[in-house]
């Protein structure tokens, strides 16, 4: 798959120009082409790279990082932690509204899609970008982490004071691409149902990274969603 047949939005193709040609990109677009004569494979392959073509490089002011996608009918749509509007806000979904209220005062929204986010500037990325049908992490270790990493590494490294929320362990497994001289990185607990009391709650990462983002003459996120 060579960089001109990936449908990913520009900035971003030019940041991650050798890795649609590299060996393990090539063996994870045969590994979906063979998972999806067997499988249903989410989200729909226009929406695989969804975060990226929402977000582009110079766009990016906080970078949450999510696992893999939502795994049920309709749920997954290119973006962590987000779902489309009309379907049911999952739990983790539900708690991050909750920790959003309680840190900045905001209402949850009557849906669960973050396509505003996204437009305000969160990169909201999953570690692995496709997923089979009612099986979680079924697509981990099939190349997807080496495209992330990829990315995550260069946005570091050529973008200045981002913010990072890293929640659960395949997000803090990528602090290490990331330099903390240059960016803040937040780190917490999943916000799961099975991980929020031990850490997610009450951690205040959206007043923390608009604090840093204002400290350094950037204009805040606006959390708010309608």
């Amino acid at each position: 798959m060579a960089a001109e047949g990936v449908q990913i939005e520009e900035s971003w193709k030019q940041l991650l120009y050798d890795q649609f040609d590299a060996a393990y990109f090539k063996e994870l677009k045969a590994f979906l082409i063979e998972e999806k004569k067997k499988y249903i494979v989410y989200p729909p392959g226009q929406l695989i790279f969804n975060a990226f073509n929402k977000t582009p490089v110079d766009k990016v002011k906080v970078v949450i990082m999510g696992q893999d996608p939502y795994h049920g009918q309709g749920q997954a749509h290119g973006l962590c932690f987000s779902v489309p509007k009309g379907i049911q806000p999952p739990p983790s979904l539900v708690n991050i509204f909750k920790e959003l209220q309680s840190d900045l005062g905001i209402s949850p929204p009557p849906h669960g899609c973050l396509e505003k986010w996204a437009d305000n500037g969160v990169l909201l990325l999953n570690a692995t970008l496709t997923v089979r049908a009612n099986q979680p992490r079924s697509h981990f270790n099939k190349g997807w982490e080496i495209f992330t990493n990829t990315a995550v590494e260069r946005l570091a490294k050529v973008r200045k004071n981002l913010v990072f929320f890293l929640w659960g362990n395949d997000a803090k497994a990528k602090e290490s691409l990331i330099d903390p001289s240059r960016h803040l990185v937040l780190k917490a607990a999943h916000p799961s149902p099975f991980s929020a009391y031990n850490g997610f709650f009450g951690c205040r990462h959206f007043s923390k990274a608009n604090a840093y983002l204002i400290n350094n003459g950037i204009e805040p996120v606006d959390w708010q969603i309608t």
